[in-house]
């Protein structure tokens, strides 16, 4: 008895502010031609205006045909419940869902990173990750900003040794790394 085996891609976008991350992992989900489920991490806070503008223009990007999921922490579970259908699952933004369990002491967040890379690392299905890059700029002058800049560093990395692709986003254009670049070895 044969079982139907559906193919993997891990797909990783990653960039600055406002570098187009995820316009380019959204041009990407529709390129798929697969329905796509977009799931959103932020958590929505209506006494803050300015971030309820960002949320909107995301929105008003999507199409009306993708199902959207709000997904503030629970990502792994979620990604293991949803994969294995024949969809393009979109998460956008890894940095908002570090963020959302900052307040994790090291070991929890350490087994946090390594559940999420153990499922993503097995899933069936087309997954598109964006994640931001902060590590490019000075270091912060405060413990949490330090620990937020390493733990996304150390998963975006991480991230990329098991991608089947890695883009970055910089300056208006789009750059494939795992076709320009050479994985470092893990340590």
């Amino acid at each position: 008895m044969n079982s139907l085996i559906i193919p993997s891609e891990l797909i990783v976008v990653t960039g600055p502010a406002r570098s187009g991350k995820s316009e380019w992992a959204e041009t990407l989900a529709l390129q798929s031609e697969k329905p796509v489920i977009y799931i959103a991490t932020s958590q929505r806070d209506p006494t803050d205006q300015e971030w309820q503008i960002r949320i909107q223009k995301h929105q008003e990007r999507r199409p009306m045909s993708w199902e959207i999921l709000e997904v503030p922490i629970d990502l792994t579970a979620t990604l293991e419940k949803i994969s294995g259908q024949n969809t393009c699952i979109l998460v956008d933004s890894l940095g908002t869902w570090l963020a959302n369990l900052l307040e994790q002491d090291k070991v929890t967040w350490e087994n946090t990173q390594d559940e999420l890379l153990q499922i993503l690392d097995k899933l069936p299905g087309m997954i598109i990750l964006v994640a931001e890059e902060t590590g490019w700029g000075v270091v912060p002058a405060y413990p949490m900003g330090r620990t937020f800049r390493d733990r996304l560093g150390a998963l975006v990395r991480h991230l990329g040794a098991i991608a089947d692709s890695v883009y970055l986003v910089t300056g208006g254009y789009v750059l494939n790394l795992t076709q320009l670049g050479s994985p470092l070895e893990s340590k």
